[in-house]
């Protein structure tokens, strides 16, 4: 077998394949498996913030394999590298494991012959980009699409008129070389405000409507202001319902450019004429079309978390103050941002946001200053070739004066200016599998280096390989303070009304996690603003069949004042096997292809029951443009959607309980259950017997624990499937994980685990990963940072608690989980890692049953309670002197730790 670390070195006469300059990588790789034990991968896991998924899949493997697969995941995602390793040093010396630390050097340097780190670039892009160089000599190849595996040459000192890279290319054409141009820095921050101007003619092709938190379209509408030639940039704006072009020529003398080109000038006048209408409705409620918003009334910030690693390499999530803070200034600009979120978190109303701020010079917005800001939306980006036919297709007049060869052309000669493009929807692009796609290309930086990137998607949907220059924010959702906000600010300022509608919230902790959401939660202020009495619904699948129920009656009333025929509203509002096997087979299917032909459409689910839907507003139109064979005219087109990716999964959860009642049924290989995890939770409430079958399904899929967790507490009773199901799933670890921002996911987790209790079901063990807060005095509960409590489980046999690296546990803390563990019957081992324990001279006697493991403190050692004293796996009792040494090396090697700078905030 080829060793790991042969590479292809693309370039040069013929590239030929070159012998790697890292050498012997893969036996080091092979090697550093063979040091790895469970307990320091699962320590290592933790600490690099892996998901669950990941977790899961290292228990259920022996040591063996989950030490090649935990070798694999850190080369993945960078923590080595055939030139780096430090990485894994510091972390292993973080986690108290400085031995084994030494070990791995050992092993690098024995089958590398190099250092823990050699100042040697090994990522491609950096290489082209000559990240060492400083920023004025830096040349930034821009390639054409697809010539990152031609191997085209690329040298230094051509004639600006030469820096023009082929971003498009048809497959007929021929190669071209490209050369580097000037990377151009971050956009311009100096802002300053303007009138309106009035709004243009709204756009050919596309409906106008978005919901609040939807992760797949961005409305028709805006409005257009011509900015102070003085001081700032002429702002051009097209768009439609999926793309945004905002364009500008800036000098430094604040003066503005003249087009370079007749067709420039055309291109922008063309993209001006299609911008018209771009966030003025916003359509909070399906049904309710007759009052719609502008994105600016009705946006409220959602919390906001940026992924860091701090000089220690330990990953954290820090808070955001404002979507303002996405692209740091102080810390450079990452190529590209992803902003990850669940579903209905509210990713496309923050592009639609970004976009207003940019088209109105929003004061402080850093989004109101790039020459050109593109927005595209993925879900409708299948089976494209490239940026410049999205362009044609959505973003151009039918009648455009302007070919698909001039829109590439065009785009060619933007490449000095400051870009942002904004990639929406990632998790519903249908081409996601394709690597070779464009979209890839440009997030892998293969082309279009130059270009800053901003990509939304679901968490559970992340691309992989995108480099060391991409950063992370996940949207964390409504708290109260922004549920309040947004109820005064869109559904009514009256005092008392907001109040009923909060305090109904507060009656049921269920539904406010679920309304986390901003989605649910917009439909819930609605909703009981008119009078809905919801606070009485305990699950998702009540809440969301609830909510239909609620857009099919407001219709059939509004049918009834028109004379129309309510029966039939009924009867299709009944029968929707059709509409079910539709949203099935399109979330399932390898490519989610969630948009269909209309005529298709209309052709398999009859007329009257399209007309229904479309009215109600669970489906929504759309047009489209479809590129001209030559010689020919472009057309036109109808597609259909559903509102809400959600509600697919809603219809596709009836068809999922039909499928199950064949006992020999099994669930689609390729499917993602995190990603469809709503489908899971809804199929398992909506149906008692078919969810049972559901949760035996997803029971014996290896990545099924999970959608477990979620889907068990819908079930009203618990079958012998389901105890059987669950019972294997607690015989492995669980994980509440802190840095797992739902609380839905949360509740759902502690919801298993009572129940689990109640059946006298053996739970092996549980992980509060990070998740620690404190413990109630009261109910002897661990209290978790969510706020969450996980009560005392009568079954489970092993507690581990992972704090935060630099935490100091107090004695209230201290004592509190010692009794949680007195009080939990079966209990036998507690270990408490990564923090600083008080002294104690003295334990209670009760504890003998349990053993108790303060695990990797500062020296390296682990300590065990043994009669009341602590000592080490030597034997060696920890004395106070001994102690006190740990206590001044823990404070100084975590001094700059977020717990160790509040310790010293507190102190003075």
């Amino acid at each position: 077998m080829a060793d790991s670390s042969s590479t292809y070195q693309a370039g040069g006469s013929g590239d030929q394949p070159k012998k790697s300059i890292f050498p012997g990588f893969g036996r080091f790789k092979v090697a550093l498996s063979t040091v790895l034990t469970m307990e320091i991968i699962m320590q290592l896991a933790h600490f690099f913030k892996y998901p669950n998924c990941f977790l899961d899949d290292f228990h259920k493997a022996d040591t063996t394999i989950a030490a090649l697969m935990m070798v694999n995941r850190m080369e993945e995602r960078g923590q080595i590298a055939p030139n780096d390793i430090s990485q894994l040093l510091d972390s292993l010396k973080e986690i108290g494991n400085p031995g084994t630390a030494s070990t791995v050097q050992e092993l690098f340097l024995k089958h590398t012959d190099r250092a823990a780190i050699d100042h040697v670039d090994t990522d491609p892009a950096a290489q082209l980009l000559n990240l060492t160089k400083s920023d004025s000599e830096k040349d930034i190849p821009i390639e054409e699409e697809g010539a990152h595996s031609q191997g085209v040459n690329r040298e230094r000192g051509h004639s600006e008129a030469e820096n023009v890279a082929t971003v498009d290319r048809d497959p007929d054409e021929p190669s071209q070389k490209t050369v580097g141009a000037l990377a151009s820095s971050m956009y311009p921050m100096s802002l300053t405000s303007s009138s309106l101007m009035p709004i243009a003619p709204e756009p050919m092709g596309h409906h106008p409507n978005l919901p609040m938190g939807y992760g797949a379209m961005l409305p028709p509408g805006g409005r257009m202001q011509p900015m102070n030639s003085m001081t700032q940039p002429r702002v051009n704006i097209a768009g439609s319902n999926n793309l945004v072009i905002i364009g500008s020529d800036v000098q430094s003398t604040g003066s503005v450019r003249r087009a370079t080109s007749n067709k420039m000038s055309t291109f922008i006048r063309e993209l001006e004429e299609t911008g018209c209408a771009l966030y003025d409705k916003i359509q909070p409620i399906p049904y309710i079309k007759e009052k719609l918003h502008a994105v600016d009334k009705v946006f409220i910030e959602v919390g906001m978390e940026r992924r860091e690693c701090d000089e220690h390499d330990h990953v954290s999530w820090k808070t955001l103050g404002s979507y303002h803070d996405i692209f740091p200034v102080e810390k450079g600009n990452p190529r590209i941002q992803i902003i990850e979120g669940d579903p209905g978190y509210g990713k496309s109303t923050l592009a639609l946001q970004m976009v207003y701020d940019w088209c109105n010079k929003v004061s402080n917005s850093p989004f109101s200053g790039p020459d050109i800001l593109i927005c595209l939306n993925l879900r409708q980006l299948g089976g494209m070739e490239s940026i410049a036919q999205a362009i044609k297709q959505f973003s151009l007049p039918l009648d455009s004066e302007l070919k698909l060869d001039d829109v590439k052309q065009l785009i060619r000669k933007n490449q000095k200016k400051s870009i942002l493009v904004i990639f929406d929807a990632y998790d519903e692009y249908p081409d996601q599998h394709n690597k070779s796609n464009f979209v890839m290309q440009i997030l892998k930086g293969d082309i279009l280096r130059h270009v800053n990137i901003l990509l939304t998607t679901r968490s559970s949907c992340i691309p992989s390989g995108l480099g060391a220059r991409t950063g992370r924010i996940r949207l964390t959702g409504f708290d109260e303070a922004a549920r309040e906000r947004y109820i005064r600010k869109v559904v009514t300022g009256d005092d008392k009304a907001v109040k009923k509608i909060l305090e109904q919230l507060n009656i049921n902790p269920t539904l406010g996690d679920l309304c986390q959401a901003p989605l649910f939660s917009v439909m819930y202020a609605h909703l009981t603003h008119k009078g809905g009495m919801l606070h009485k619904l305990s699950s998702v699948t009540e809440f969301f069949g609830h909510m239909i129920t609620c857009f099919l009656s407001h219709t059939q009333n509004k049918l009834s004042e028109a004379d129309d025929s309510p029966e039939n509203l009924q009867t299709h509002a009944d029968t929707h096997a059709a509409l079910d096997k539709f949203a099935f087979e399109a979330l399932t299917s390898k490519m989610q292809q969630l948009v269909w032909d209309q005529t298709l459409f209309v052709g398999e689910l009859g007329e009257d029951f399209y007309k229904l839907y479309v009215g109600v507003g669970i489906l929504v139109e759309e047009e489209e443009t479809d590129i001209p064979a030559p010689g020919k005219l472009p057309q036109r087109k109808t597609v259909v959607r559903f509102y809400h990716k959600l509600f697919g999964e809603w219809y596709a959860a009836y068809h999922l309980i039909e499928c199950v009642k064949s006992r020999s049924y099994s669930l689609p290989e390729n499917i993602n259950l995190y990603d469809l995890k709503f489908l899971f939770m809804f199929a398992c409430g909506l149906d008692q017997p078919g969810g049972s079958q559901v949760i035996k399904l997803l029971g014996e899929r290896e990545d099924g624990a999970g959608s477990v967790v979620l889907c068990a507490p819908q079930l009203k009773e618990w079958s012998h499937d389901v105890l059987t199901t669950v019972r294997g799933i607690v015989s492995s670890p669980i994980h509440i994980n802190g840095y797992d921002s739902s609380r839905l996911l949360q509740r759902s987790t502690i919801q298993l685990l009572e129940l689990a209790s109640q059946h006298k079901i053996p739970i092996s063990e549980v992980w509060l990963a990070e998740s620690f807060s404190s413990v109630d005095p009261d109910s002897l509960s661990l209290v978790l940072h969510s706020g969450l409590g996980l009560p005392r489980l009568l079954t489970l046999q092993k507690l581990v608690i992972m704090t935060e690296i630099g935490r100091e546990v107090t004695v209230d803390e201290w004592t509190g989980i010692l009794n949680y563990a007195i009080h939990s019957q079966l209990l036998k081992k507690l270990l408490l890692f990564n923090c600083l324990l008080p002294w104690m001279d003295s334990f209670p006697a009760s504890l003998d049953n349990v053993q108790v493991w303060w695990v990797k403190a500062i020296d390296g050692h682990e300590y065990t309670l043994q009669s009341g004293r602590w000592q080490n796996r030597s034997g060696e009792i920890l004395t106070r002197g001994a102690y006190d040494d740990l206590v001044t090396k823990f404070r100084e090697r975590y001094c700059n730790t977020d717990w160790q700078k509040q310790r010293r905030a507190e102190r003075e």
